[in-house]
């Protein structure tokens, strides 16, 4: 059952669900931000109505820079503009910031520990028709392995809204990232969100699961169906929320594991390095766990709608329900 403590959204099952791309979330709350803290500002690389933050733009104009086809130039701006205390989101697609410009992330953002929040949007293979060109696959792997760097892919649109200003109120960098398609509302304005804290979204009814789902990103709406039919089923899972990559809540995936025994990782990102693969990092050295990882192996994406893509490397709910199943059956 969902969990009735976070209150989700209580259309997650129907098939009116509220669908918003998650980088409109990110769009209202950097607006919002904006109106909280006036050293708030924002840099674009010419995809400012993509990226959702033309609101901001038209609202504070003397706030906001438009750099041009300049990811390099887009971020050391920011970098400069937040050693002057203000608190710079730059916003692109990801796979060109972080994709084009890591090293100037790395060198002026990161190394120097400046408070800037890098904005990848269309990220995944759910970019659809742009083609595995535009399809970044790798940001999480990019953006994670940096010092000083938090990582954060929220489940919907409302809850991107709330995270960015989290992100504005943070004192370390960090890299948001953000999807293209609409997906559906999981959240409410009223479910809690915290860096460096994960949430149980799915429980079952009675006793303890036999699996721990964990997910970042939009992908837990297919979670969310997989855990209710494998209910129905008979087998038990607990989902979990992750979209604090980093920092990551340890304590609450380790009590998972040990409550399981088996663990399952969802992302719209390569398997090597990206969510699972924090999170084996975790157990590895804390409780060691049979895991299966849903996610793009070691593949490039390629063109088609959404929903095909998901579907056609292994990213649906029955992908996940095989998954969950197929560690079940692991002895361990």
């Amino acid at each position: 059952m969902l969990n009735p403590k976070l209150k989700l959204n209580p259309k997650m099952f129907t098939s009116d669900i509220e669908q918003a791309p998650t980088r409109k979330g990110f769009g209202q709350g950097l607006l919002k931000a904006g109106e909280l803290d006036k050293n708030v500002v924002g840099l674009c690389a010419d995809l400012t109505e993509s990226t959702q933050m033309h609101l901001f733009a038209e609202k504070f104009p003397n706030r906001f820079v438009q750099v041009g086809v300049a990811e390099q130039n887009l971020v050391t701006v920011a970098s400069g503009m937040a050693t002057m205390g203000k608190i710079p989101f730059c916003s692109s697609y990801a796979m060109f910031s972080p994709g084009r410009n890591w090293e100037q992330i790395r060198t002026t953002i990161a190394y120097n520990e400046r408070k800037v929040v890098i904005v990848g949007s269309h990220s995944g293979i759910s970019v659809g028709p742009d083609g595995g060109t535009h399809q970044a696959l790798e940001d999480i792997a990019l953006m994670r392995v940096l010092p000083e760097m938090d990582v954060v892919y929220p489940c919907d649109a409302t809850q991107a809204k709330i995270a960015t200003l989290a992100l504005a109120k943070s004192k370390k960098a960090a890299y948001l990232r953000l999807g293209r398609a609409p997906s559906p509302i999981i959240t409410t304005e009223e479910t809690p969100f915290a860096l460096g804290k994960a949430d149980i979204y799915w429980l079952p009814e009675v006793g303890l699961a036999q699996a721990g789902i964990i997910v970042t990103g939009p992908l837990m709406h297919n979670a969310l169906l997989a855990a209710k039919e494998l209910e129905s089923e008979g087998i038990k899972t607990k989902v979990m929320n992750l979209s604090s990559i980093k920092p990551i809540d340890k304590n609450a995936i380790i009590a998972l594991a040990k409550e399981t025994k088996k663990i399952i990782t969802v992302e719209e990102h390569q398997v090597a390095g990206g969510m699972g693969g924090a999170v084996a990092e975790v157990l590895a050295q804390n409780y060691p766990t049979a895991m299966e990882f849903i996610g793009v192996h070691d593949k490039f994406g390629q063109s088609g709608t959404p929903e095909e893509l998901i579907e056609h490397y292994g990213m649906g709910k029955n992908a996940i329900k095989e998954a969950v199943k197929k560690v079940l059956a692991r002895k361990i």
